[in-house]
């Protein structure tokens, strides 16, 4: 009787709602698609560089076709001219349907072509022009290797200006981690810098460890793969899997406990696959 009342207590709680990713082939050619995420639901398209213009385009479309809101990547410095940007939004917003889209550096060393940060896409004013009303832009509760604390608290005050003098809804979607409370603490203090951006913050889908620590090391994300090997080997999780409860349990109480909050939602990186994401999102109630 006793664990029967506590899991009524826990599903009468609040859960933090969630957005998901999936590749452009994924968009295109997955047959567990329709249906599988919640009608409305942010569906971010990854763009790694390697897709034209046309395929992303036609990603996006299928997946707002389908009931979802597409939000397809644009990685800075992986784009090439202000011509090739200016069509690629075209053929989105009018092809696609697109308004919403995730603006990133891309995390090339050397850019491809006019475009060095996110800032540089945004200056553009191709989006105002052509009808994106809600930009996402990347935060790094970890710091990145590729520059200091200080610019990257100074890019986000940036991008806040841009919101206001566009009226652009700007949110903030951070690349994903381990340590929810280290999540929480570094949202809560972007109000000190000036920041007052909604948060959205990245989480791990369900998958292997070994295959997270993986993903952990491509993605850059050093500090995590430690922080997740001090928590996660041992026999057990090994045999069960990563379980991003532990990341998103202190997110969820800290939402409870407080009135105000940046923290709007989260956001899955599916690397256990976007079925297995989506049955644990359903499950857990925050879809």
């Amino acid at each position: 009787m006793g664990i029967i009342r506590s899991i009524e207590r826990c599903n009468t709680s609040r859960k933090v709602s969630a957005s998901i990713e999936i590749s452009p082939k994924q968009a295109l050619e997955s047959l567990e698609l329709p249906g599988l995420f919640p009608q409305g639901v942010r569906v971010y398209i990854t763009d790694i560089g390697s897709h034209p213009t046309q395929t992303l385009v036609s990603a996006a479309k299928r997946v707002r076709d389908l009931g979802y809101r597409a939000v397809p990547h644009f990685a800075s410095r992986r784009l090439t001219t202000k011509a090739a940007l200016e069509d690629r939004i075209i053929a989105s917003t009018q092809d696609a349907g697109v308004t919403d889209i995730l603006v990133v550096g891309g995390g090339e060393e050397r850019p491809a072509g006019e475009f060095f940060s996110t800032m540089d896409v945004l200056a553009t004013g191709f989006l105002d022009k052509y009808g994106i009303t809600h930009v996402g832009v990347a935060g790094h509760p970890e710091g990145s290797p590729h520059f200091s604390k200080e610019v990257a608290t100074e890019a986000l005050r940036m991008k806040k200006s841009f919101g206001e003098r566009t009226g652009a809804h700007v949110r903030i979607v951070t690349q994903f981690g381990f340590d929810g409370e280290k999540f929480v603490g570094w949202a809560e203090a972007l109000s000190s810098s000036g920041i007052d951006l909604p948060v959205h913050l990245g989480i791990a889908g369900p998958t292997k460890v070994t295959s997270l620590v993986k993903y952990a090391a491509m993605c850059g994300v050093g500090n995590s793969v430690d922080f997740l090997k001090t928590k996660a080997w041992s026999l057990a999780t090994l045999a069960i899997g990563y379980s991003p409860e532990t990341v998103v349990g202190p997110i969820e109480q800290y939402l409870q406990e407080k009135s105000a909050s940046p923290i709007e939602q989260i956001h899955v990186f599916p690397f256990g696959g976007a079925k297995n994401a989506a049955h644990w999102l359903k499950v857990r109630g925050s879809w």
